[in-house]
């Protein structure tokens, strides 16, 4: 059968298997597929950040890779705003300050490390964050500094960097005076250097200085500072410049990135912080005509290219602010600094109310955090999922854990569900590893994990003993060094994995390939370099003003590793300078099989091979440290002999970072993009977005885990699309039918639900059954019926869109719908106003086994069977969960049972009563009399059921229990994960004596004394409608 896909509503031709076929792609079947973000909610890195002029709750924050968050409440709580309208990373946020709703986010880093996130121009937004709109500056990829004219909302200035991995013409500082409808380029000194930081006279704001900076990466090296850096200053709102890092005092060696800031309290004051070999921190008491150093200690410029930021307090001239690896502060002019504490590390910008200085929010590698008292305490970082992950893999736990290393943090194991409503932060730790690093779980044991981290560190992490041992496979610390001088060159993120054949094979890639299977005790290489080993792409990183070596620009390294799990010993290679290697025989031989045409010095980021046929692999490169964007993906069907470019349907700017084969559906493949999401249904000759409710945001692996993708970001933490099954059995007919319905995927009988709406916490799936289904027509007089069967085709629950009951009611529309079944039998309904200390006997689980579920639209209709699988963490058998089964439904009957006879006694006691208050004076006193007996005696079987004095929750502490709440604690420990205990049933037994002992009672009162009050009433003719006396 041919097959459709539904993705955007227009006429696309697309190759199906090797045929060309026209069918309408739609969007309508995928309205209820959603990805659900796990967390971790711990923050990553942010850099622009500022704050409400007006509103002191109000803040804001643009995050590396996660787009524009706000917070209305001094940061307990954060909520991205820059979703749908664009994501991806911020380098600067700004609110007016003259009109609050008035927002500038310009996109791009503004720390430029090596696994920098470049952005494409600004955004505006008019009414606080709700909507936004591009204002131009597209091809400056990272703008640094937004500063609003302090009079004029319609000017406004910013400093642009420029593209980071090559030469452009939009960068420097840019200026528009009609609220971003046109920009003037108004200060530019060459296709090379770019500004990156600004200040403006609140006094006089025709007067403004610049930071302009040479900054330059390649893939192999960092490059900061060089001719065209320095400090300008105009004062006429920057028609012209003057280069003031030329005057007296000011460092005469060659400069790299410098900060700057003006004291609002005196204007002719500034301070510089300063990049050179006689750098340090500059002050200008005359607007920067002389500069007196004031300090050059190393931990306030260390690493300047990173960091390097400097703030005044906007009343105090001597009170000054540094932003490095630490948090500093000076209140004798710069002559000394003290460190501040601060949630996290490594901080690269502050803003500080210019009307209350001890108002202040700061970014850095964890975030943003809000001080209130100028930096003695801050919000949390706990409360953003702004997570960035390398990569992601997962473990054989149930549920699933997801792995991954975090950027400036640590590495992450975060559970996939859990057995609450959502996913917090007890439901994850760290793990082996570090912050930059791939991680593989020991397929034998999922408390066992290998993790790496930059230096070529790799530890070996036991969860359950707490043993964390260094298994690295050339433990000798390359810190510092360039690679040249390296005996084996490690990448900052080298890779790590298990064969698929052999549970103890574990695989670390320097420049060689090298296997352990005793867990790191020993190292073999199983092949040469496969690298260019191009020496001239190895020095030292840094520039000529300071040395910068991490291991980042470490070059000529394996950087994707990958081995067949369909074909034993064939494993494929790449490297991060172009070159991709396979060997056949377990490392014996290798071959190079590069694509024909690729281009040079590609970077090989993913290999995927097949999961169906050993000889074919997916290949995915990037260029864009090359200054190329361009997305490149290869598939060879005969072990690299050939190779088919398979892009069509990316645009270009979409460069692409990881691609995973469905292990199910032949041909269906997923692919993560600097800017999102991308499916084939194809086998990659064409490409579909993919991105449904996933924001905009770098994808920087991708995993399959149990029918479910598993997508890790670079800035939004982790997300799940679960249960790919719906993707399988998407079909070309699906929309001409009446009704469809999807076979579901397995479930699984566990605890825990969906809380739709978590605060600062992960979510997890529906808990249930998953029906998908597809309805052609619905009107207001369709109907709808779900019906469960069990598999003895017993009938066990019903459910109606025209129910009044909510708990068997569900609602249907046109296109798409969901019902989670929740595997639950109806319980038994409450009686209004009864205080139950064990509460009322309410709907519980099947047992796991084999079901159907009818879903009737109209007059059509469709049986689809599913399974459901027991919680493996448990031992109970499906044999000894169905004697559960039947045990809670023996004990729910008898609650049943009593719960009806409390129910009738209430009714008799109250028809006699009603009956004696409409005859009044009229009543008989032979009725009375007999009525008050039954009454008096149903009290007393009532009150030996229920116990009728409990009025409020804890009112049972005071007058015992009574029968049957008694039995709904037999009930509560029966509904375990285990078979029936012999005292539970003991126990039932003893209260179900007893309840049959008071239900005769009411029945020989019923077949007596009530038999006589009816025959009374009849022999006195009393009528049976009566007006109230």
């Amino acid at each position: 059968m041919k097959k459709i896909f539904f993705l955007v509503i227009v006429l696309f031709t697309f190759v199906l298997g090797y045929s060309q076929t026209k069918y309408p792609l739609d969007s309508l079947l995928f309205t209820k597929y959603q990805y659900r973000n796990i967390g971790p909610f711990r923050g990553g890195r942010a850099s622009g950040v500022c704050g409400d002029y007006k509103n002191k709750q109000v803040f804001y924050m643009g995050a590396t890779g996660g787009g524009v968050w706000q917070t209305k409440d001094g940061g307990s709580h954060w909520k991205n705003i820059s979703d749908p309208y664009f994501g991806g990373s911020i380098g600067s946020v700004e609110v007016c300050p003259t009109d609050p709703l008035l927002i500038y986010a310009g996109t791009g880093e503004n720390t430029l490390r090596g696994n920098v996130s470049e952005g494409h121009g600004m955004w505006k937004s008019v009414n606080g964050g709700k909507t936004w709109q591009f204002v131009g500056l597209k091809d400056t990829r990272h703008i640094t500094k937004i500063i609003f004219h302090p009079k004029n909302a319609d000017i406004v200035y910013c400093a642009a960097t420029g593209h980071l991995f090559g030469a452009n013409d939009e960068r420097g500082v840019f200026k528009t005076v009609d609220g971003g409808k046109s920009w003037q380029k108004i200060l530019f000194i060459n296709d090379e250097v770019g500004a990156i930081d600004m200040a403006l006279d609140p006094m006089n704001p025709n007067t403004i200085y610049a930071s302009t900076w040479r900054i330059k990466r390649t893939p192999y090296s960092l490059e900061s500072g060089g001719e065209g850096s320095g400090l300008w200053k105009s004062i006429d709102g920057g028609e012209n410049w003057k280069n003031i890092s030329k005057n007296k005092g000011f460092p005469k060696d060659t400069l790299g990135i410098i900060g700057i800031s003006i004291c609002n309290s005196n204007t002719e004051k500034l301070y510089a912080i300063v990049e050179s070999k006689t750098g340090g921190l500059f002050m200008s008491e005359d607007g920067g005509t002389s500069w007196t150093k004031q300090n050059d200690e190393s931990k306030i410029r260390q690493r300047a290219w990173y960091f390097n930021k400097i703030f005044t307090d906007p009343k105090n001239e001597q009170i000054v602010y540094v932003c490095n690896v630490e948090f500093y502060k000076s209140i004798d002019g710069g002559k000394s600094f003290s460190q501040i504490g601060t949630p996290h590390g490594d901080h690269h910008n502050l803003w500080i109310d210019p009307e209350d200085g001890q108002r202040m929010i700061i970014a850095d590698d964890g975030g943003a955090q809000i001080s209130y008292d100028g930096g003695s305490n801050w919000s949390t970082y706990q409360n953003q999922p702004t997570a960035q992950f390398y990569r992601v893999t997962t473990d054989n736990h149930f549920p699933y854990r997801v792995l991954g290393c975090q950027q400036d943090n640590s590495s992450v194991r975060i559970l996939s569900r859990t057995n609450k409503g959502s996913i917090g932060a007890q439901d994850w730790s760290s793990t082996a590893g570090f912050e930059s690093g791939h991680l593989a779980v020991d397929p034998l044991n999922d408390d066992i994990v290998y993790g790496g981290n930059y230096g070529g560190y790799l530890s070996r992490l036991n969860h359950k003993t707490g043993e964390d041992r260094t298994v690295s496979v050339y433990p000798v610390s390359p810190i510092g060094d360039g690679a040249d001088t390296l005996k084996y060159r490690f990448q900052w993120n080298f890779p790590i994995l298990f064969s698929p054949h052999n549970p103890k094979k574990l695989y670390a890639a320097a420049n060689q390939l090298f296997v352990t299977t005793n867990e790191g005790q020993e190292w073999k290489a199983i092949s040469p370099d496969l690298t260019t080993n191009d020496k001239t792409k190895q020095a030292p990183s840094g520039g000529i003003i300071t040395k910068d070596n991490t291991s980042v620009e470490y070059y000529c390294t394996i950087f994707a590793v990958a081995e067949s799990a369909v074909e034993k010993d064939v494993i494929w290679c790449g490297s991060d300078d172009g070159l991709i290697h396979i060997t056949r025989d377990g490392g014996e031989h290798w071959n190079l099989v590069n694509p024909k045409g690729m281009p040079q010095w590609m970077m090989i980021n993913c290999i995927e091979p097949s999961p169906f046929d050993g000889g074919t692999c997916y290949v995915v490169g990037t260029r864009y440290k090359l200054d190329d964007e361009t997305p490149y993906i290869y598939r060879t069907e005969d072990y690299g002999k050939t190779w088919h470019e398979i892009t069509n349907g990316i645009p270009d700017h979409h460069f692409t970072r990881c691609l995973r084969a469905d292990p199910i559906k032949k041909g269906v493949l997923y692919c993560g993009t600097e800017q999102g999401m991308y499916i084939s249904f194809n086998d990659g000759e064409h490409w579909e977005p993919f991105q449904l409710n996933l924001p905009k945001v770098p994808i920087t692996d991708l995993t399959i885990k149990n029918n479910d993708l598993i997508v890790a970001t670079q800035g939004r933490s982790f997300w799940i699309l679960d249960q790919l099954s719906f993707i399988h059995q998407i079909d070309e007919e699906v929309l001409n039918k009446n009704l469809f319905v999807f076979d579901p995927a397995i479930s699984y009988r566990m605890n825990g639900y969906q809380n739709k709406t978590p605060k600062n916490e992960g979510m997890n799936p529906p808990n249930g059954v998953k029906l998908d289904y597809w309805i052609k027509k619905v009107d207001d007089s369709t109907k709808a019926i779900i019906s469960i069967y069990d598999d003895r085709d017993t009938l066990i629950r019903t459910y109606k869109n025209s129910s009044s009951d909510k708990d068997e009611a569900f609602a249907i529309e046109a296109g798409m719908n969901t019902f989670i079944w929740n595997m639950q039998v109806k319980g038994v309904d409450k009686i209004d106003d009864m205080v139950l200390w064990n509460g009322n006997i309410g709907s519980y689980k099947v047992p796991p086994g084999n079901y159907r579920a009818k879903i009737q639209v109209g007059k059509d209709s469709m049986i689809v069977p599913f399974i459901i699988k027991k919680d493996p963490n448990y031992e109970i058998s499906n044999d000894d969960y169905k004697k559960q089964f039947e045990f809670l439904n023996t004990v729910k009957a008898k609650f049943e049972e009593t719960q009806k006879t409390i129910k009738d006694i209430r009714q008799v006691r109250n028809q006699i009563q009603s009956l004696k208050e409409k005859m009044g004076e009229e009543y008989p006193k032979d009725l009375d009399s007999l009525g008050k007996k039954i009454s008096k005696e149903m009290t007393e079987v009532e009150e030996h059921l229920f116990q009728t004095k409990a009025k409020s929750g804890q009112d049972v502490l005071n007058y015992p229990i009574r029968l049957n709440d008694k039995l709904s604690g037999v009930f509560d420990a029966a509904n375990q994960n285990t078979a029936p205990t012999k005292s539970a049933m003991d126990a039932y037994k003893d209260v179900a004596e007893k309840i049959d002992i008071e239900i005769l009672s009411f029945k020989t009162i019923l077949n007596s004394d009530v038999k006589l009050y009816n025959s009374l009433v009849r022999q006195k003719g009393i009528d049976l409608i009566l007006l109230k006396k």
